[in-house]
């Protein structure tokens, strides 16, 4: 383990108890993939005050650092990480009303999208229902501008708490300054990390709401193979077309290496079939995108987020 990781370590477990502190953590453990060599350390914090002491300590160490969400869009090197992952949890995991206005509702970036979506149905809050299935926490899909059936983050979210990368700063950022676009945010661009994020909804009758998001969750388990460890998406779409439909026009359902797989369900999941590595997912995905570009000429770019390996 690298000096500068030793000595952060050290100054975290002066504000973070040594439990929540987990060395050499796989991060298989952590990722919806369930692939991934040890993190250095993996830090678990559970507010504002121990995020700010994590980031200042690796700030002034030097140290390599990224914050996970819930690792559903994550693929680690099968050597791990050699810096300190940071995870939220304890209060960043709570969601509440607004007691001025009901119609918004504060969410912790560790609160998982599925809970939101459950907690919103139970309120009569309508507007989120595209994201129930997104397997994210809310601070990832922020960062990401998550979508699906139509729907994006940017949609619902008004305000968006966020920390500087040293951890210095606190602010409130609008949901128009935050620059959301297909799969992206300022958060990529800045740097800051995601506490929280404030959406506005719109009343409607629960039983209907929750008929929606059963309606999406039927469409979404026979159209997409939920029985195997995935990264979701794993190219984003490309101008003008589907990754998918080029996929498999490229004939290459099914192709695999090792244990990874382009599903035979949607072919725009590389899947986990049982034991795949990250170099097996790699070479399913360099292949999957020499032969759509052989074929199309174009060049699919990957939505899956690579840590510690690329293609």
């Amino acid at each position: 383990m690298r000096d500068s990781v030793v000595k952060a370590i050290e100054m975290i477990r002066e504000t973070v108890p040594e439990k929540r502190v987990l060395i050499d953590e796989p991060m298989r453990g952590h990722t919806s993939f369930r692939i991934g060599g040890p993190a250095a350390a993996l830090v678990l914090v559970n507010d504002e005050a121990e995020l700010s002491a994590v980031l200042a300590a690796v700030t002034a160490e030097g140290t390599e650092h990224m914050m996970i969400g819930n690792g559903s869009n994550l693929l680690v090197s099968d050597e791990g990480y050699p810096g300190i992952m940071i995870k939220l949890a304890g209060s960043f995991e709570s969601i509440e009303r607004d007691a001025d206005d009901p119609l918004r509702v504060k969410a912790g970036a560790a609160v998982l999208m599925s809970r939101t979506a459950a907690f919103l149905t139970e309120n009569g809050l309508s507007g989120f229902e595209f994201a129930s299935g997104i397997p994210g926490s809310i601070g990832g899909a922020v960062f990401m501008n998550a979508g699906a059936y139509g729907g994006e983050i940017k949609d619902v979210v008004k305000n968006v708490r966020v920390m500087d990368p040293d951890g210095t700063n606190v602010r409130e950022i609008s949901g128009e300054d935050m620059r959301f676009s297909y799969r992206h945010s300022r958060a990529q661009d800045d740097g800051f990390l995601i506490l929280s994020a404030e959406m506005e909804l719109t009343p409607d009758d629960p039983s209907e709401i929750a008929a929606r998001v059963a309606e999406l969750a039927a469409r979404r388990n026979a159209k997409q193979p939920v029985a195997y460890p995935s990264a979701g998406s794993t190219f984003k779409r490309p101008v003008g077309g589907y990754a998918a439909a080029l996929i498999e026009q490229s004939g290459l359902k099914g192709f695999k290496v090792g244990g990874a797989e382009v599903s035979e369900k949607h072919s725009g999941f590389v899947i986990n079939t049982g034991g795949a590595t990250c170099e097996d997912v790699l070479a399913v995905m360099r292949h999957v995108r020499e032969k759509v570009f052989e074929d199309s000429g174009i060049l699919l770019e990957p939505e899956v987020r690579l840590i510690n390996c690329s293609l």
